[in-house]
């Protein structure tokens, strides 16, 4: 069945580090993933990403390290789990300059920076892309990153999103209401470069941050930046539909995403906005090649480089639980903990030993894979699509570059055959190419409020 009058939206997965999500692939004699500190690496694969009309390459990170699996890092360093990992920001102007459309989103924690300064890293990155600019919002989980930066571990779950809540109203009053729209004159014959009338301070004390000060950049292409965020609890998801715009979720079956992303929707539209105010993408692997057994042979070939135990030590990191501890078919004692609630919930509900993980990380992460020929492919997204009630996908790397050009080689042109997916880009910017509906944040977002018209009018 077709899906009358939508695109799907794909975004490339990325991290700036070795392993990300398929753990252990860094050894297949194609992959090129111990580059990510060349330039050239990210460059290069932007211009792939722009060929193949991806929406946006998604950036992950994380602050800490994976140290639960054994005590220690041992197997994270030796597989390369998500350590060593650069920062993810410094990466975007570079890319942004060898590409015109592509769309960049950042991952950065709320936790990292005060609210003030971030304003204007983000703010400086949407003029520099001309409005190419995302962040997705995470709150972070590890005590590792905790006890790096002097605490002795993580706030709790629900308190973390609180301070989330506060620091977002502190970024809507920089972006959206220190300048008026048309502050800026820059007008050389009277000597103004903007209209001090139309500039105001920022003055918020709240319970976890104190601001008193101008947003040091002036407006820029989207204000806000395209809003992305991942939270899958109840808490997690109430912070979406309050400020999300792009939902990341994680889904091991279509049936399994239709549920999640009609909570979702369903809590935006009890937050005063519609259902289609956000667009909600799953995590997928593809494998891919013109015929089925070619398809099969390269995904035998990729399983004999990944490591199913990175895969589960990157799961112990998420759920808190030292797996290391328990023999393969042990009964493990799931509780609840301060990491990722949704993937603890998971492993609890199915009762997953040790064994069954292990299974479930044999491409080295648990991402659902689609293996087969353009076609097959592009029949399993549209039904995702249609029965998981979702807009897209961020697609993973399993051997990079080759996972993103036999993606854009391969599927696309056969989405495009379906009308599933563009021939080419929108003009304007990332949220404008997303939605379809401007540049800026719509009145029924949560940023309204902190705008000059609200506040005058208060």
């Amino acid at each position: 069945m077709a899906l009358p009058g939508k695109q799907i939206l794909v975004n490339a997965f990325n991290m700036n580090s070795v392993g990300h999500i398929n753990h252990g692939t860094w050894t297949h004699p194609r992959d090129t993933s111990t580059d990510y500190r060349k330039l050239d690496y990210w460059t290069s694969l932007a211009k792939t990403l722009e060929r193949g009309l991806f929406d946006g390459l998604f950036l992950a990170d994380i602050l800490g390290t994976y140290d639960i699996y054994g005590g220690n890092v041992d197997l994270t360093l030796r597989e390369s789990i998500q350590l060593p990992v650069n920062d993810p920001i410094l990466l975007v102007s570079a890319m942004a300059a060898v590409t015109e459309h592509l769309g960049f989103g950042v991952t950065v924690n709320v936790n990292q920076e005060p609210p003030y300064t971030f304003a204007r890293r983000m703010s400086t990155l949407d003029h520099l892309t001309g409005g190419r600019i995302g962040w997705n919002i995470v709150t972070g989980y590890l005590d590792s990153a905790a006890r790096a930066v002097g605490r002795d571990a993580q706030t709790g779950h629900d308190l973390r999103y609180d301070q989330a809540d506060e620091y977002l109203d502190v970024l809507y009053k920089l972006w959206e209401g220190s300048w008026d729209e048309d502050a800026v004159r820059r007008d050389k014959a009277a000597r103004v470069f903007a209209d001090p009338a139309k500039v105001r301070k920022v003055i918020h004390h709240g319970r976890f941050y104190d601001v008193e000060g101008y947003h040091l950049s002036e407006p820029s292409p989207q204000r806000t930046p395209l809003l992305y965020q991942a939270g899958a609890s109840g808490r997690g998801q109430r912070f979406a539909a309050r400020h999300a715009e792009c939902v990341f979720i994680g889904a091991l079956t279509p049936e399994a995403a239709q549920k999640t992303s009609r909570d979702i929707r369903a809590a935006v539209v009890a937050a005063g906005r519609r259902p289609e105010d956000v667009k909600i993408f799953v995590g997928i692997n593809v494998v891919t090649d013109r015929s089925s057994a070619a398809a099969r042979e390269k995904l035998q070939d990729y399983l004999a480089h990944t490591s199913p135990e990175a895969g589960l030590a990157h799961f112990a990191a998420s759920t808190g639980i030292d797996f290391a501890r328990y023999g393969l078919d042990d009964p493990i004692p799931y509780g609840e903990t301060n990491s990722i609630q949704s993937a603890t919930k998971l492993a609890q509900t199915q009762k997953w030993t040790k064994r069954d993980l292990l299974a479930k990380h044999a491409l080295g992460g648990r991402y659902p894979a689609l293996v087969g020929t353009p076609a097959e492919v592009a029949d399993e997204l549209e039904r995702w699509v249609r029965v998981g009630e979702i807009d897209g996908f961020n697609l993973t790397r399993i051997v990079a570059p080759e996972s993103y050009e036999d993606f854009a080689d391969l599927v696309v042109p056969e989405l495009q055959d379906r009308g599933l997916y563009k021939t080419e880009y929108a003009a304007g910017t990332l949220r404008h190419k997303v939605f379809g509906a401007g540049d800026r944040l719509p009145a029924r977002h949560a940023a309204e409020a902190f705008r000059p018209n609200r506040l005058a009018a208060e």
